[in-house]
């Protein structure tokens, strides 16, 4: 049985992680974390999903709950995500991390912990998004160089803080690499004005944000005569959630390293 700890457990991500591991007859709900200071600290973490109580109150440091979880599942923020891996990496834990929004340093951060801990990162737990990835390099493989030009759409709720999401850059990175393109050079995140046509090798990127959308994202793959589009559509976090306990139960097996969703579902070469 995986002791799961979840961290920003008050949070909408939080909330939805309590009545995931719930779900999991393989893991059990063993910590939840809130803010340092928080008035919730002391409450049943499932009173705060609504979910019940679950005997699991909520402490404000990962240090008041260190002896009590294997794996720790974070959804928050770079900067807190990055403070929790080195806690973990500390005192011998497992990390999940969902955390999006994290630039060149901050992941190069996280990479040099890959020797120290077991690492999932993945900008989207979701089964079927990581799925997606698979065809995007098949469709990308066969179509990209073939004169089809190609567009990541994606649309998100009002709440979210970063853009494009990470798995709309994930989904461009993994196109990229099937053409042999760096997204970097090639991806176009801005159409104003008097830009010009596109190029033949650029990778765009159109981002909505708007009402409670859960997350929808869209490739297309579009030449002269027809057009190609593989989609990807989440109603509902739990998705994610179950893919993060799937995760967090994967890694309490694994060595050191720095793992992805690809590896979780064995969807790697």
């Amino acid at each position: 049985m995986t002791r799961i700890a979840i961290v920003g457990v008050a949070g909408r991500m939080g909330r939805t992680l309590v009545n995931a591991v719930e779900q999991d007859a393989k893991a059990t709900l063993a910590a939840g974390i809130v803010e340092p200071g928080s008035s919730l600290a002391g409450v049943d973490i499932g009173e705060l999903a609504g979910a019940g109580k679950k005997g699991v109150t909520a402490v404000n440091s990962l240090a008041a709950c260190v002896d009590d979880f294997d794996v720790l599942v974070d959804f928050t923020a770079p900067a807190v995500t990055l403070e929790n891996l080195a806690f973990c990496a500390e005192h011998g834990k497992r990390i999940v991390i969902g955390t999006t929004g994290m630039s060149d340093d901050d992941i190069a951060t996280l990479d040099g912990y890959r020797d120290s801990v077991p690492i999932v990162f993945a900008p989207n737990m979701s089964v079927g998004v990581n799925l997606t990835l698979k065809l995007l390099e098949t469709a990308a493989q066969a179509l990209g160089d073939e004169g089809y030009d190609i567009e990541v759409i994606e649309s998100h709720h009002r709440h979210k803080v970063d853009a494009p999401s990470g798995t709309a850059l994930k989904m461009g990175e993994v196109v990229a690499d099937a053409l042999g393109r760096n997204l970097k050079d090639h991806g176009v995140f801005e159409r104003v004005g008097q830009c010009g046509p596109r190029t033949r090798d650029e990778i765009g990127f159109a981002t909505v944000r708007a009402g409670d959308i859960v997350g929808e994202h869209t490739v297309m793959f579009a030449t002269e005569g027809e057009r190609i589009e593989i989609t990807h559509k989440a109603s509902s976090r739990m998705t994610f959630a179950k893919g993060a306990v799937r995760a967090a139960r994967w890694i309490a097996e694994k060595d050191n390293g720095r793992y992805g969703m690809q590896d979780v579902l064995a969807l790697g070469e």
